[in-house]
């Protein structure tokens, strides 16, 4: 890493949680990605979801034809997860992950966001899976909410960490967990107290608005996601964690596309499609945390260390500047947008070039 007051160089970073989506959405969307960022970490909740290596495996190839189409192949690595069901079997994953056509198996309880009417009902009727995926060494993914109507949203997660995370790290302290998007206080503290097998991701847009942002005046369809933005002490407690430098935490944008009309609808989609304004959003807030020796930990080695991978060797550079960074322009899908995160707030970073170590 280097740095001055003015020129930021960092290793490549990666993205350990990104929805690419499929068909026109990923390929409008996959450039956003390859254009920052040297690895993925693709969310499989499509569909049908991805539960099968050889679904993995199609998905893969699909996202490498896009790549291919768009020219950047060579600068963005898919790394694929699959989709944990009441009915997955636990040969089938340990097999996959032994091959390396996955790295991670994702945990969505049914209901708890877009397209997770596969999820898990009960941890019970997966049990014997995330025991083969300790015995093994796969990492599992989780979307940290309980999704009892009778718990406020804004509980969701916490109560998730009491009543689901908790035993079952008792009964299972080997597996290694990666607690997603991670936004409350709650979160944060198990996650420093857990011991060396669980860390966790967070996103841009968590560190960067509150509830207030959302809702505050009106409300704002394009800042609404899953799980949901809360109270402001619970973003310093987000960003605490993520300029702390600690390898526990590190960059997951949860970047999801969705077009315009789906956000702006009487039932709206959840999900922020920031991409493109990741890095600077960064910067910004590690800037201004008087952090930003620590960035680099942050988006691009502590995640590589905790899915026992290497950093990448190749960088990005970040230029600050005067005036603010002109706001990222909407993707066109179809015939319809795709409204690129806005965090509210002048950011003065911009990503200014990347070296061609990955181009042959």
């Amino acid at each position: 890493m280097s740095l001055d007051k003015q020129l930021l160089i960092l290793r490549r970073p990666d993205d350990w949680h990104v929805h690419l989506r499929d068909g026109d959405m990923l390929n409008t969307v996959i450039s956003a990605s390859a254009e920052h960022f040297g690895r993925v970490l693709v969310m499989p909740n499509l569909v049908p979801p991805v539960i099968t290596a050889r679904d993995a495996t199609a998905y893969r190839d699909r996202i490498i034809s896009a790549l291919r189409a768009s020219g950047q192949e060579h600068r963005l690595t898919p790394l694929m997860t699959l989709y944990l069901t009441d009915n997955t079997s636990p040969a089938d994953v340990v097999a996959a992950a032994s091959a390396g056509v996955v790295h991670a198996v994702k945990l969505y309880p049914q209901g708890a966001t877009t397209n997770s009417a596969s999820g898990v009902s009960s941890i019970q009727k997966v049990m014997a899976v995330l025991e083969a995926m300790a015995k093994h060494g796969v990492r599992l993914c989780i979307h940290g909410e309980v999704t009892d109507p009778t718990v406020d949203i804004f509980d969701r997660e916490a109560q998730f960490i009491e009543s689901v995370l908790v035993p079952l790290r008792q009964r299972l302290p080997e597996l290694k967990v990666v607690l997603e998007h991670v936004t409350t206080q709650e979160g944060v503290d198990y996650i420093n107290g857990g011991g060396p097998n669980i860390a966790g991701t967070i996103t841009p847009h968590h560190l960067m608005i509150n509830r207030n942002h959302m809702l505050a005046g009106g409300i704002r369809p394009h800042y609404y996601c899953l799980p949901i933005v809360k109270r402001e002490c619970h973003r310093l407690a987000l960003i605490e964690a993520a300029t702390s430098g600690d390898e526990k935490f590190f960059l997951g944008t949860d970047s999801a596309p969705h077009v315009q009309g789906a956000k702006e609808n009487a039932c709206g989609c959840a999900g922020v499609f920031n991409a493109l304004s990741t890095l600077s959003c960064l910067a910004t807030i590690f800037e201004q945390a008087g952090a930003l020796d620590r960035l680099e930990a942050f988006t691009s080695l502590n995640g590589p260390r905790y899915y026992g991978l290497e950093a990448n060797s190749d960088t990005v550079t970040l230029v600050r500047q005067d005036t603010p960074v002109e706001q990222v322009k909407n993707l066109t899908c179809g015939a319809q947008s795709i409204v690129c995160f806005d965090p509210g707030r002048p950011l003065y970073w911009r990503v200014a070039e990347s070296d061609n170590a990955r181009k042959p």
